[in-house]
């Protein structure tokens, strides 16, 4: 498996060595910056699954330094949790509304703060897991409504999408009509099970007939 990255931003030597060797000894791969410019510019280049960041540096600190790393749209997915002494309620609110997923204040164990960090991006692995689909040659992501087909970017009407994300969501279930109708179209309109079929048929269509199977007197089901 792949390494997960972790970039360490604190001014402090000492910090930086203690924290690289509990977190590489947790089989993380470790960089780090002694200021908050420094951070963002390896951030940018590195992008790290998680940013462990110290708030009192010099030339940048620690809440600019998230602001400036939450605009960039390469990482948008990268964890940043504050590592700091600061302890005031105020500090810690500054530090969310620029975008910090956690805030942790020094002293912590080494032991419980990789604890805390496994926990973090496991929970972001499952938040990634749960918004991307992928199937033999189908590709689906539920977050920006993209489908990718063969290598190759689809535009699907929002419909269509809905429903093959649905089918897409559990290869080895048939999803019966009433369901389909329930999760896709809900109460919007009233449609009847016709408007189902004329959407299979697009799908259809677009992927090939052997990617779908009808249930007759059920539903649909999709084939990965």
């Amino acid at each position: 498996m792949k390494k997960q990255k972790i970039l360490l931003v604190d001014d402090e030597p000492d910090i930086l060595e203690f924290l690289s060797y509990n977190l590489e000894k947790a089989g993380y791969k470790v960089e780090t910056a002694l200021n908050g410019t420094e951070g963002v510019k390896k951030a940018k280049v590195m992008k790290p699954n998680l940013i462990l960041l110290d708030i009192m540096m010099p030339e940048m600190d620690g809440i600019e330094a998230c602001s400036q790393i939450r605009k960039i749209d390469s990482l948008a997915n990268t964890l940043i949790v504050f590592l700091s002494a600061r302890t005031e309620e105020f500090t810690q609110l500054a530090g969310y509304e620029v975008g910090a997923n956690d805030y942790i204040t020094k002293p912590i164990k080494p032991k419980v703060l990789v604890s805390k960090i496994k926990a973090l991006l496991k929970l972001k692995r499952k938040e990634n897991v749960d918004k991307i689909i992928e199937l033999n040659d189908i590709k689906i992501n539920r977050e920006t409504y993209k489908v990718t087909f063969n290598g190759e970017d689809l535009i699907l009407p929002r419909k269509e999408f809905e429903l093959l994300a649905l089918l897409a969501s559990n290869t080895e279930r048939v999803f019966k009509r009433d369901e389909i109708l329930e999760k896709v179209w809900g109460n919007e309109v009233v449609v009847g099970d016709r408007t189902i079929d004329v959407h299979i048929r697009k799908l259809r269509e677009k992927f090939g007939k052997e990617h779908f199977t009808t249930i007759k007197g059920v539903g649909y089901k999709i084939n990965d």
